[in-house]
């Protein structure tokens, strides 16, 4: 999509070492004004409504209702929760009405983090093969 970040007031919503914490570095290396919130953040609907960029990931099926989200948002939703054999993630699809986009659970972030993961993985592989000098 190319987002531009620089500037953009972005939240994370999740804290977690494996996706909340490294996104919001990342994002600030972007230039975007980062706030990172999670499940007891008080006021939290008022906190995530800021956000020109919503990213949630707190392991909380449809945590994230369509009046936690600013008009014209753009929301990832990174949460993928079972419940009753279904892949739920942690934003409402109602979002999809006040969001200029959001990306589906399943089928979102899941096959590019997998893309990521085996990319990285053929790499770590050539660099050890070949020396790090490569």
């Amino acid at each position: 999509m190319g987002v531009p970040l620089r500037g953009k007031e972005v939240v994370v919503l999740g804290r977690s070492t494996s996706w909340g914490k490294p996104l919001a570095g990342l994002l600030l290396r972007e230039d975007a004004t980062v706030t990172v919130a999670h499940s007891k953040t008080e006021g939290l609907p008022e906190v995530t409504r800021r956000a020109e960029v919503l990213v949630v990931a707190v392991g909380r099926p449809h945590l994230v209702r369509k009046e936690w989200v600013r008009p014209g948002a753009i929301v990832v939703d990174v949460g993928v929760n079972r419940v009753e054999g279904r892949l739920l993630g942690d934003v409402h699809p109602e979002v999809a009405e006040v969001a200029s986009a959001l990306t589906p659970v399943p089928g979102g972030v899941g096959p590019m983090t997998v893309a990521m993961l085996m990319a990285n993985t053929l790499k770590a592989a050539l660099l050890r093969r070949h020396g790090a000098s490569s």
